[in-house]
């Protein structure tokens, strides 16, 4: 072997190991953004966006009791199991508002208001996410529960279903 071809063979295995070791290290989402609808006790729409290999910033519009609500959340989510991949879980917390137009039939108002009201509070959130090798769509299974300022309370029915079509 001459002095080149032992250069480049060092330099090729080098290359190789550089790149094996990213990719092992690199536990990064599968997409960028995903764009689709959450079903369950509050419907709505979703839209997730990673802003690093692992953190994400989410947004919710969410109808439910006439009214709606908007949330932010950021969330950090990391592989569930290391022999299957797409499958991850998220922990994370944000803020919400909301308004509705009034205040009749809500499990917690029993004086039959006429008047609309807004609520503010902050959330928190668990849950799962598959997202598909084949197809350009992930779905995740979460709870939200959110705390309430102004007298509404604690809502910890928030279990919702959500499907995205993802952007890589």
């Amino acid at each position: 072997m001459n002095q080149y071809t032992i250069i480049m063979t060092r330099k090729t295995f080098f290359l190789i190991l550089t790149i094996g070791i990213i990719s092992l290290t690199t536990n990064a989402q599968e997409y960028k953004t995903g764009i689709g609808a959450r079903l369950g006790t509050f419907n709505g729409l979703t839209i997730k966006h990673f802003v690093g290999e692992s953190n994400a910033i989410e947004g919710l519009a969410s109808f439910r009791w006439d009214g709606f609500i908007i949330t932010g959340l950021y969330e950090w989510q990391k592989p569930l199991v290391a022999d299957v991949d797409g499958l991850d879980y998220y922990l994370g917390f944000g803020a919400h508002i909301g308004s509705w137009g009034n205040g009749r039939n809500k499990y917690w108002n029993n004086d039959n208001r006429d008047d609309g009201f807004t609520i503010v509070g902050v959330d928190f959130i668990a849950g799962l996410e598959y997202t598909f090798q084949e197809v350009p769509f992930s779905l995740s299974l979460d709870w939200k529960p959110a705390i309430n300022f102004g007298g509404y309370g604690w809502w910890s029915d928030g279990v919702a279903l959500s499907i995205r079509y993802t952007f890589k």
